[in-house]
């Protein structure tokens, strides 16, 4: 009997391209460890260094048993995958079905990444005030009933927005659409903390803010350029759009900063970089190098006017997770189908293939239905996200040992010291 062998076309560039991006990814959690504890009270720095590192173990674990499978699998309906890759039975070396150049197990673990820091994106608007207990299963529960079916409505093989042609290359409606309004109903639960009236937004290291901010940059390059599922022209189109929104929403935020207190403010440059990054997260392959600067632009300019109004919201988002990631995202999605275009979106393409084969674009394309596609994901996934994250809660907070809210002698103290019985500062 001679030896059986298989044939792939796996190439290796791409191969440990995607590798390399999965690695940069994973650093995206921790550095929103550092953005967040920089931006809350001392006392509830390590808690929120916990939660998103957390999250990267609960839903990586997810992923292995049931998540891969219910958000990618093939052979799904137009709702949510269905089993066959339970336990990552058939996940392996083979070529995955979006990108041939790849294994499936390399798409796998990439997708993986996304899945881990959406839920930590969600933690920061209960910051100072949310019960640690709960944490694990929360994740579990809403990583399953929430972010696995949304991310199979908008990427999966036969998932209902991705049949109807909504546009997201690298997440504006799983990662930050789905985070932003699970933030919503997560404050919503919880209540307002204790001392909202009182100054309690002042950030405590900026330091931390300005490394998180550094590192959360460092990886949202291969975030975006990732996304191309190779390291093609698509790719490097996605990093550079990626670069140029974050630098012109940077701008943009520090002006509308300097306008308003008269001061140059880190936390302004920082935070406005990152809602250029949430912006063009969903256009990165598929807009001009100019369109980028739009989303840049805009995108910083409505998430500053949507942080200076938040005490008019009812709720206390306490990192502004809401402002930055939900409005961000949707921004993103409104602006993608205006400005994707079909020659862009070629790039994903080998050289020489026929344009009128690559599918259309947003309303420079003239697709005038773009956009109403994209709307109707941004309702379809904001209503899905924010009712089912309020029923989760809600049902966890019905147990007495899953209160999701800290006592008030204990959100006094700090959910440091006391939930973890450590400090970030020995000196305190």
């Amino acid at each position: 009997m001679g030896v059986r062998t298989f044939e792939y076309k796996i190439d290796n560039g791409d191969t440990a391209w995607m590798m390399v991006c999965t690695t940069f990814i994973f650093l995206m959690a921790p550095a929103l460890g550092f953005f967040y504890a920089g931006l809350a009270r001392a006392k509830n720095a390590l808690s929120l260094m916990y939660l998103t590192v957390l999250s990267v173990a609960v839903v990586s674990i997810q992923w292995y048993l049931i998540g891969f499978s219910l958000t990618f699998s093939a052979t799904g309906g137009p709702f949510i995958g269905d089993s066959v890759h339970f336990l990552l039975r058939s996940v392996g070396v083979q070529p995955h079905l979006e990108s041939q150049t790849i294994p499936q197990s390399v798409f796998m673990i990439f997708q993986a990444m996304f899945a881990c820091i959406t839920p930590g994106l969600a933690f920061g608007s209960a910051a100072e005030r949310m019960s640690l207990g709960p944490a694990i299963l929360f994740i579990f529960v809403w990583t399953t009933c929430v972010y696995d079916i949304i991310t199979y409505w908008v990427w999966g093989p036969n998932g209902w927005l991705n049949v109807m042609g909504v546009l997201d290359f690298a997440g504006g409606t799983p990662v930050h659409i789905s985070s932003g309004l699970a933030a919503v109903a997560y404050a919503m639960v919880l209540g307002k903390r204790r001392d909202y009236h009182e100054n309690v937004n002042t950030p405590h290291n900026v330091s931390f803010v300005f490394l998180g901010l550094a590192l959360l940059w460092f990886g949202w390059f291969c975030f975006n350029a990732g996304s191309a599922l190779g390291a093609n022209a698509q790719s490097v189109h996605a990093l550079i759009c990626t670069h140029l929104s974050a630098c012109v929403a940077a701008v943009v935020w520090v002006l509308m900063d300097y306008r308003h207190a008269r001061k140059w403010s880190i936390i302004g440059l920082c935070t406005g970089a990152v809602a250029g990054l949430a912006t063009i997260t969903p256009g990165s392959g598929y807009v001009s190098y100019s369109s980028s600067l739009a989303f840049g632009a805009l995108g910083s300019f409505v998430c500053n006017l949507a942080v200076q109004y938040k005490h008019k919201y009812g709720f206390d988002d306490a990192l502004d997770v809401f402002a930055v990631h939900y409005i961000g995202g949707l921004v993103g999605l409104v602006l993608t189908g205006i400005f994707a275009q079909r020659n862009v979106m070629a790039l994903a393409f080998p050289e020489g293939t026929d344009i009128s084969s690559v599918r259309i674009g947003g309303w420079l394309d003239g697709n005038w239905m773009q956009v109403p596609y994209q709307l109707a994901a941004i309702a379809s996934v904001s209503a899905y996200s924010f009712v089912v994250t309020y029923i989760i809660l809600i049902v966890l907070n019905m147990f007495p040992f899953l209160r999701l809210r800290l006592a008030d002698e204990d959100e006094l103290i700090g959910t440091d010291w006391a939930e973890m019985g450590e400090r970030a500062y020995a000196y305190l």
